[in-house]
């Protein structure tokens, strides 16, 4: 059985039969297929000023695959996140933006963000989702975009005309840069994975879903990982910033982007530390740690069992961290459980003229 996170409006029925001409509008059992949250997963905040609106995410769908928001026209936000990688690149760090400079940060998988309550990106620079996608167009390495302009190139467009109307019918359907940002977090909220192997013995507790190996993994898991990667709510996270000892240095250089949430607090005790990302998915979304400096996920393994490097901020549970070759084996047999390839091949990500 699943459960619905958001109330629906009452008026479905009458823009189900609404006559419309664009190709993207999808039928709307396709997205309360999106909306529809696993019964094993709590419920997500709700957001007051930006509740949750099926015409909203149909809007927000069309406007992340859309290069029109980049000012060369050439990049959309699926440019960095594409859904066949949990919504990642596969590259440690991008160089498509507008600028062709290369980033300092590997893009980090767009899922399960509606549980997100501490910020967002590797340091948390971002409240919350609707402040989430201003960052990556504005930035002259990103999308660079003019969000002065914006809206009117927007409008340009008669679908636009008539999505921002549908879905957002205050001030005669203005298209405003507002409800841009609010229709990229309509739709990025409803980007929901919980439909793995793992997901499937929790459901049918009773059944033998995991085999042996895979059960000694998340025994493993339980013992040594589960403090960062929370696994009480089945999000693998815990919303929250730690320095997994990957360095003992810290460049000052590219806007602090070595400094974690130094960057954002200023704070000594934060330096180095990174958004704990989930661990859902990792089969899709190589390269791995904020700087994508790991290719595969035995090089993370061995860099907790034999390469954490000492500082003042480390983890205090990484601090004589040791994982035998045995414990590795096993924990990748359990991390790849958590491969959700419903979600990767779920065609109701793309409006549908890309599918």
């Amino acid at each position: 059985m699943k459960k619905f996170a958001y109330i629906l409006f009452a008026l479905t029925l009458f823009a189900l039969g609404a006559c419309r001409n664009y190709q993207d509008v999808q039928p709307f059992d396709e997205i309360d297929q999106l909306m529809a949250i696993p019964s094993h997963l709590p419920l997500p905040p709700v957001v007051s000023f930006n509740p949750a609106n099926k015409k909203a995410i149909i809007l927000g769908r069309k406007l992340f695959f859309d290069v029109t928001l980049s000012a060369n026209n050439r990049i959309s936000c699926a440019s960095c996140h594409l859904p066949s990688k949990a919504f990642t690149d596969g590259v440690a760090l991008s160089n498509i933006g507008v600028s062709g400079n290369i980033l300092h940060r590997n893009s980090m998988p767009l899922f399960n963000l509606a549980w997100a309550t501490s910020g967002l990106f590797w340091d948390g620079g971002a409240t919350n989702l609707e402040s989430l996608s201003i960052g990556p167009l504005t930035h002259p390495d990103e999308m660079a975009e003019n969000i002065l302009t914006l809206p009117d190139e927007l409008a340009q467009n008669p679908d636009y005309r008539t999505l921002f109307a549908e879905a957002y019918p205050e001030e005669g359907g203005a298209i405003t840069i507002q409800k841009v940002l609010k229709a990229l977090a309509q739709y990025v909220r409803v980007l929901v994975s919980a439909n793995a192997k793992y997901d499937l013995a929790v459901r049918n507790p009773t059944a033998k879903i995991l085999n042996d190996l895979e059960i000694k993994g998340l025994k493993i898991f339980d013992q040594k990982c589960n403090s960062c990667h929370d696994r009480s709510q089945h999000l693998f996270k815990d919303n929250n910033f730690h320095n997994n000892g990957l360095d003992d240095t810290f460049s000052t250089d590219h806007e602090l982007a070595a400094m974690g949430r130094f960057r954002i607090t200023g704070k000594t005790e934060d330096i180095g530390k990174f958004k704990t990302p989930s661990l859902r998915n990792l089969s899709y979304t190589a390269p791995y740690m904020h700087d994508g400096r790991f290719a595969t996920l035995q090089e993370v393994l061995n860099h907790y069992s034999s390469g954490i490097k000492e500082y003042p901020t480390l983890a205090p549970q990484l601090r004589n961290f040791t994982l035998s070759e045995d414990e590795k084996q096993a924990l990748l047999a359990f991390l790849k459980t958590l491969d959700d390839e419903s979600f990767t091949k779920n065609i109701a990500h793309k409006p549908k003229y890309l599918r």
